[in-house]
């Protein structure tokens, strides 16, 4: 069923679904949830490159099957280090509460951490022993300064927040190929 209402709305530009158990969710995408995912991305990917870490992009392709009785599409997703069947890591901006819930959809694709980006503030969730338990460094990138990404992620330019997150990186800062740079 899901895969025909799907279809309908396969061509409808500005609608993502999900689906949990039964239920539906069709929500509609801002160009605020778009800037916002994108400025997650550049800043992932500015860290990654500055890191000399491989990655993938996966994008927002939908996850899930029949056999998972779940389906949704992240905002971003990633691999780290190599290309796998799943992401290691899901993004999802959030601009509405209440829906399914997102963290059991990915439980069951089994996506090792997901980040979601919330009012200006970013939370990480790692999937331990089948549940998912806050965390407060990134299980892939112990490295990451999470507190930077979040303060120029609240930029209001999109170019600004990357070009200081980049300063930032190219400083030495953030990025364990300081004594390379300084070398």
């Amino acid at each position: 069923r899901f895969e025909a209402i799907e279809a309908v709305f396969s061509e409808v530009a500005g609608i993502r679904l999900s689906y949990l158990e039964g239920v539906v969710e069709i929500m509609p995408v801002s160009d605020e949830h778009e800037e916002i995912k994108s400025t997650l991305g550049c800043l992932l990917e500015a860290y990654l490159r500055a890191k000399g870490m491989r990655y993938y992009v996966r994008g927002g392709s939908s996850l899930g099957s029949k056999d998972d009785s779940a389906r949704r599409q992240p905002d971003e997703s990633y691999n780290i280090g190599t290309k796998k069947d799943r992401a290691d890591i899901a993004i999802e901006v959030v601009f509405t509460s209440g829906g399914i819930d997102k963290l059991e959809c990915y439980r069951r694709f089994g996506i090792p951490e997901v980040w979601f980006w919330q009012e200006g503030s970013l939370r990480l969730y790692a999937l331990r022993k089948g549940a998912y338990q806050q965390i407060f460094i990134s299980q892939f990138l112990p490295d990451l300064d999470l507190g930077r990404i979040v303060a120029v992620a609240n930029l209001p330019d999109q170019y600004d927040a990357v070009t200081s997150f980049m300063d930032f990186l190219h400083a030495g800062k953030g990025t364990a190929k300081e004594s390379e740079i300084d070398g």
